[in-house]
């Protein structure tokens, strides 16, 4: 089964998208902030990693450098900023895909579940 990180500083988007992500049979655990995440990445990577960009501590973007030194994680970027300047910051960093919130949760599955299956087919998985 596959794990998937979330770190956002709000609960309910947190909450929302771990049960989401639940219900489509993913395992999930959920950070508060990016520097937690970061802790459990060491000790157990994930498979996904979804980051919120404005958080205390370590923001989304000083995250996804940091994982980007040490693994080729997809890191999917959610946030509430949407200037172009954001989004070309999170993909420069090594983001594979960007969200804006509000997010539609059930978009939101359908492009994990893309990821997975790309990087299945990379690996010459059966798709």
């Amino acid at each position: 089964m596959k794990l998937i990180y979330i770190a956002d500083d709000d609960l309910h988007i947190r909450e929302a998208l771990k049960a989401f992500l639940e219900n489509a049979g993913y395992t999930v655990e959920a950070f508060e902030n990016g520097d937690l995440l970061l802790a459990a990445f060491s000790g157990k990577p994930a498979d996904l990693v979804v980051l919120d960009v404005m958080m205390p501590g370590s923001n989304g973007f000083a995250v996804c450098k940091e994982l980007r030194r040490v693994s080729h994680v997809p890191i999917f970027m959610l946030t509430a900023r949407d200037s172009d300047l954001d989004y070309q910051t999170g993909l420069d960093l090594g983001a594979d895909d960007f969200f804006t919130k509000p997010v539609s949760p059930m978009t939101f599955v359908m492009r994990v579940k893309a990821i997975f299956r790309r990087i299945a087919y990379e690996r010459g998985d059966v798709v």
